[in-house]
């Protein structure tokens, strides 16, 4: 009796995972190429729980080569604007995917 009382109750508590979906009032963090960029750019609202949020953001729709690319629009702001404006269809892709990740990034990191 006693065995299968026991694996019920770590059934149970395994089954009580924290949440971590959006509305669940976590927080996301993720640290990595994004979040120190924007820890060392001169933005004023920069912090690092902004900054872990949008590498989290990252993390979740672009590939660690596009983290890599869109690291250089930290450095160069003015770099974004010729990939968005470029007829290439490579650019017109990774446009989408950013553009995908900054409507993620407002969602997850407002208010940080």
């Amino acid at each position: 009796m006693k065995p299968i009382f026991l694996v019920t109750i770590l059934a149970l508590v395994a089954g009580c995972g924290g949440g971590g979906g959006y509305g669940s009032g976590g927080r996301y963090f993720a640290t990595g190429p994004v979040s120190q960029a924007c820890m060392s750019s001169d933005r004023k609202a920069r912090n690092t729980s902004l900054c872990g949020c949008v590498q989290a953001a990252a993390n979740d729709e672009l590939s660690s080569g596009d983290q890599r690319r869109m690291v250089r629009f930290y450095r160069d702001p003015h770099e974004a604007q010729v990939v968005r404006q470029s007829d290439r269809n490579s650019d017109k892709d990774f446009w989408k995917r950013y553009s995908a990740f900054v409507n993620r990034a407002e969602r997850m990191c407002t208010g940080l």
